[in-house]
């Protein structure tokens, strides 16, 4: 290994997941069978990948951890919160994603992770309706809750260090509020005086993970992290932040398909997404205004690669539509429908259509194991603040909105975000151009 800056990943890593549902127990079942040798991590960039360093004779392909220094599967102790007290074994049996042949091998590792009271507010997410909840007199005091569980936590584990990740279902839409969300010490303010309406449940967590030198990631589209106040936390304590909503089906088509339209310089006329799912977080999104937050997410994408702009001859008048159904009978195996309307050689109009037929909590899963990895690796190599090199991963990345930063969307792109990272906290150089 070359002179790589970052700390070694020494002693076991604590996996704090906020939400026990069909995604986190489908993660930590596939870890901890992973690491019994009984099942393969498929879809985990972490893994499998192999990035290039150096060039011409010194050209090497590595596994990342043969780069720089990661925490391996069996360093990860899990803990989780949910608003069900359900085990995650008893909670993956209900999520119905994997069979029980494929639980049931680490059925005392799953039934030992029992999930610590949630921090919830039945306004953000009226469809959900647990009794494991905390007690609190304001969101300060729910602040103060969650630090006191991850203290516990990496106590009672005696973990070296910690991630949390959200993996809960998407809360009802918090419009940006510069009053609250722009500095430190008005959201402080805001949490002191118990304002729920523009402090998120999320929000809390997120503040607690940071306070306590945890790196937090959000896995939903919640507002939670995307905030000036946040980053500005974010820098105070030194942690990585990543967010938001992890990219799992359409939008993986999406970013990875429209770069064929682009690079061929194809005319768009509209593009038509829709959904339907039946797990829990189809339940959720059934509600307007957790669909908002989804639906901000999703659209998101296209924009910043197919760009009026820059070729308005070709992407100045599309039209751009996603939808998601709630559909009970499919529970977790959701269908994404994509009708893109293109034209060609002087006009000519034409279409494609693509039917994804994914397993959500199957994508979700690698997702996680590598948010998580990465993150770590990040607060190892000293790295604050929002990791654009994680956006890969994520349907909606963080930027800084406030200077009009434009996000990258454009898949191969964000992968070579990723690999020049990891090559430079590997102290390879960062040697692949971004055009």
């Amino acid at each position: 290994m070359s002179n790589s800056p970052v700390k070694p990943a020494e002693g076991k890593l604590g996996v704090l997941v906020v939400g026990l549902g069909a995604v986190t127990t489908t993660f930590m079942t596939g870890v901890l069978m992973a690491r019994k040798g009984l099942a393969k991590p498929v879809g985990s960039m972490t893994q499998y990948d192999r990035i290039r360093v150096g060039k011409g004779k010194d050209k090497k392909y590595l596994l990342y951890k043969d780069i720089v220094s990661m925490a391996s599967l069996d360093d990860i102790v899990f803990g989780a919160w949910d608003v069900y007290p359900a085990n995650a074994y008893e909670s993956a049996i209900n999520a119905e994603v994997l069979k029980e042949k494929d639980i049931n091998p680490v059925k005392d590792e799953l039934e030992a992770i029992k999930p610590m009271k949630a921090a919830f507010d039945k306004n953000y997410a009226k469809r959900l309706d647990g009794e494991n909840v905390k007690t609190v007199t304001s969101r300060w005091d729910m602040v103060e809750q969650l630090r006191e569980d991850i203290r516990k936590f990496k106590a009672e584990t005696g973990v070296n260090r910690c991630v949390v990740l959200w993996a809960a279902s998407t809360e009802v839409y918090v419009p940006v509020n510069e009053k609250v969300h722009y500095t430190l010490a008005d959201l402080e303010a805001a949490m002191k005086a118990d304002d729920q309406e523009n402090i998120a449940p999320s929000m809390c967590y997120a503040y607690a993970a940071l306070a306590e030198g945890c790196p937090f990631i959000m896995g939903a589209p919640n507002t939670t992290v995307d905030i000036p106040a946040m980053w500005e936390l974010s820098e105070k304590t030194g942690m990585p932040i990543a967010g938001k909503d992890f990219k799992t089906g359409q939008t993986l088509v999406k970013s990875g398909f429209a770069p064929i339209i682009g690079t061929r310089m194809l005319g768009l006329s509209g593009w038509f997404s829709t959904n339907i799912l039946g797990n829990r977080d189809g339940l959720v999104l059934d509600e307007p205004a957790n669909f908002r937050t989804k639906e901000v997410s999703k659209l998101s994408t296209l924009e910043s690669i197919l760009v009026p702009e820059a070729q308005p001859d070709l992407y100045s008048n599309y039209y751009h539509k996603v939808r998601i159904n709630y559909y009970p009978p499919r529970n977790d195996n959701k269908e994404g429908w994509d009708n893109i309307d293109i034209f060609g050689w002087m006009g000519y109009p034409m279409q494609i259509k693509i039917n994804f037929l994914c397993r959500d909590s199957i994508l979700a899963a690698p997702l996680c194991l590598d948010l998580v990895l990465l993150s770590d690796l990040a607060a190892r190599a000293g790295r604050h603040g929002t990791q654009r090199f994680l956006s890969f991963f994520l349907k909606s990345p963080m930027h800084d909105y406030t200077k009009g930063e434009v996000p990258v969307n454009h898949l191969f792109q964000q992968y070579t975000m990723l690999k020049n990272a990891i090559r430079e906290m590997g102290g390879y150089e960062a040697d692949e151009e971004i055009d």
